[in-house]
């Protein structure tokens, strides 16, 4: 893979190679959107937490220590069930080296953090197995379009950002849903990524919404609506809002190539105007393929921050 200023080029070079010189020197805003859904709560789905339960407070945890460099609704910070820490920590520290402002954006949430945030609106997910995941979706994603609009007017571009558990399945649920081939190809906190487990939830989530593969390739609100998450309408508004007037990063893992299929139906003009940023942990990872299913929707940029912590002496961080 090629570089260009430390970051890895993985897929549509010369597009990448002009969206990072476009915001070399530029000053950004990190968007978080956050929010839960009963779906992590799925024994096995997600390791966002050191048990299914807790999963409520890993999102408005991640979004305190963003905030204040310290969690105040759990002791610690979120941990997987092996022990490894949130990677809210990369982002924090990042966020505090390059001295970026950072706005909390409430997308759903069943537990509120305990600082300022922007409220979208937003109820919590119900489990996708319901065919009946996200309540309000229009709502929410209208009143993030406004949001994106404006707070594109603060800044030179945007990064936005997520934490919500169980997250990567309620992907495979909206990009089935819309015609996307993703079985197998989405990512995991897990170890052991889950891929039987998840096809198999959501095969009872199309199921119980009466729906089959792509017959909702024209409405991704509905795809959201009986599979997704809360965090997608928020997430999608505020890059289709922003998107509009300065460049957007979306900063994710294979929970991204969904936001992107939503967008790429609502309003695909933007997509100019907008990369995803990743980790080279994702992009090597042989578990998933986010680059397999950008390519079936759109040709943006796919980036990756060359992180690497092995020689770290902190054992959560290997």
């Amino acid at each position: 893979m090629k570089r260009k200023f430390d970051i890895l080029i993985a897929s549509t070079e010369l597009k990448a190679e002009a969206f990072l010189s476009e915001i070399e020197g530029a000053n950004p805003l990190f968007v978080c959107a956050i929010g839960t859904t009963e779906t992590a709560k799925i024994p096995g789905i997600s390791a966002a937490g050191s048990n299914p339960q807790i999963t409520d407070y890993t999102p408005p945890a991640d979004a305190e220590l963003l905030l204040l460099g310290k969690c105040k609704c759990i002791n610690g910070v979120p941990i997987t069930p092996s022990g490894i820490p949130t990677p809210a920590l990369i982002t924090m520290s990042a966020l505090r080296l390059a001295n970026i402002p950072v706005l909390i954006a409430n997308a759903g949430l069943k537990i509120k953090p305990q600082i300022p945030f922007l409220d979208l609106g937003g109820v919590p997910g119900k489990d996708m197995r319901t065919g009946h995941s996200v309540e309000n979706t229009e709502e929410v994603l209208q009143r993030s379009i406004i949001a994106g609009k404006q707070l594109a007017n603060t800044t030179d571009y945007l990064v936005i950002g997520e934490s919500i558990p169980g997250g990567t399945t309620t992907a495979l649920g909206v990009l089935s849903a819309i015609g996307v081939k993703a079985e197998g190809k989405v990512s995991s906190s897990m170890p052991d990524n889950p891929h039987i487990l998840k096809t198999n939830t959501v095969n009872l989530g199309l199921k119980a919404a009466g729906i089959k593969f792509g017959s909702l390739k024209d409405d991704p609100i509905k795809a959201i609506s009986c599979l997704g998450d809360p965090m997608m309408p928020a997430f999608a508004g505020l890059v289709i809002g922003a998107a509009s007037q300065v460049p957007v990063l979306m900063a994710g893992g294979t929970q991204m190539t969904a936001i992107l299929a939503v967008i790429n139906v609502l309003n695909p003009e933007v997509l100019c105007n907008v990369a995803i940023g990743t980790t080279r942990w994702i992009i090597q990872d042989s578990s998933s393929d986010i680059r397999g299913i950008v390519a079936q929707i759109s040709n943006v940029p796919v980036l990756a921050a060359d992180l690497d912590f092995k020689s770290s002496k902190l054992s959560g961080l290997k």
